[in-house]
């Protein structure tokens, strides 16, 4: 028992953080939807994404061109929040398992507790950290030599990537600028500006995000010391000409973190790799569907496609790209600039 004659220690009153907190932890309530689920709610309703969460895109387009049957295997090529992937699981039972893969070491786990809490029996799924470009590796590893039934890929970055400040993907949030969508590996992008030079920042932005000031902003930016996304941030600011009004100003900003994204996670390098060997981890008749968000991305899928169709590696692919609906664009933002391609093998090997 405390001596009623000793004066306890002043307990100082929790502060008030006001409407608009500035630590990331207490600004986002969606972080923790089973605390404030009406939060959730109202972020939804407003056609946003809650912070730390991923609305899957085009999910019914998904489905009707990867056609999924009981008993298949799947795989998604980049598991994320896991969004795709619960409804291919649903879909390929009773019977069939789904491979997850996914580099992020932080997000993995949290996706593959979020799956199995879904109730599909153990053998359904089975989650591997790693690079995508490394799948007939692991299609062999896991005893799938001949291929999967259906592969999806859904290219970028994903919402809990973006909306969290530490990884510094966004342009909108202070951060380390690191952007490394497996933060034990690699260069960050505030190493990787440090040690370009002019020309080598311009190709760079030319090539990863077709930026049209590329020239202006290399000259600005290149081997300068970025330790912030809003260190960096302003300095794009500060380095566009004057008349750019705040909507170009934020619109170049988000192509220069895109083409340092791109660059610091070698994406298109990844994507090359994963593209060339694509048709041989389908089995006969397999589907393949590919969403991706740039027109970077999009050309390689659409020249490796109508390389690999001309070749005999595939019996079908998509004629015109597939684009999300007006109604889902208005529901979710993220969607607006997704494109999907589809391919199929043929029925004999």
């Amino acid at each position: 028992m405390s001596d009623p004659d000793t004066p306890q220690p002043h307990k100082r009153r929790v502060r008030y953080k006001g409407r608009n907190p500035r630590r990331f932890e207490d600004k986002y309530k969606e972080h923790n939807p089973d605390l404030h689920p009406e939060t959730v709610a109202k972020v939804l309703a407003s056609g946003k994404t809650p912070a730390g969460q991923h609305v899957p895109i085009m999910v019914t387009e998904i489905l009707e061109v990867l056609a999924p049957q009981p008993g298949e295997r799947a795989v998604d090529c980049t598991l994320g929040y896991g969004g795709h992937a619960a409804e291919l699981l649903k879909a390929i039972q009773p019977g069939g398992t789904l491979l997850g893969l996914d580099q992020d070491p932080l997000e993995l786990p949290k996706a593959g507790e979020r799956l199995r809490a879904l109730g599909f029996p153990d053998h359904a799924l089975r989650c591997e950290r790693t690079n995508f470009a490394a799948l007939p590796r692991v299609l062999g590893e896991i005893g799938w030599p001949d291929g999967a039934d259906l592969i999806l890929a859904d290219l970028g970055v994903s919402s809990m990537q973006i909306d969290n400040p530490a990884r510094g993907f966004s342009f909108k949030q202070e951060g380390p600028l690191d952007m490394r969508m497996n933060p034990n590996k690699g260069v960050s992008a505030a190493d990787l500006i440090a040690k370009l030079d002019e020309q080598q920042l311009a190709t760079l932005l030319r090539d990863n995000a077709d930026e049209p000031c590329a020239p202006l902003l290399a000259t600005a930016l290149a081997k300068q010391q970025f330790q912030s996304t809003g260190t960096l941030t302003r300095a794009i600011d500060q380095a566009l000409p004057a008349f750019f009004d705040t909507e170009r100003k934020q619109d170049t900003q988000r192509r220069v973190f895109q083409a340092l994204r791109i660059a610091v996670n070698d994406e298109f390098k990844v994507l090359d790799t994963w593209l060339r060997t694509l048709p041989h981890c389908l089995r006969p008749g397999g589907r393949v569907a590919v969403l991706t968000f740039h027109s970077g991305e999009d050309r390689r899928v659409k020249k490796a496609f109508q390389a690999a169709l001309q070749d005999g590696h595939y019996a079908a692919i998509s004629d015109q790209v597939l684009r999300p609906t007006f109604a889902e664009q208005r529901d979710n933002p993220r969607a607006s600039s997704a494109k999907l391609r589809w391919a199929q093998r043929p029925t004999v090997a």
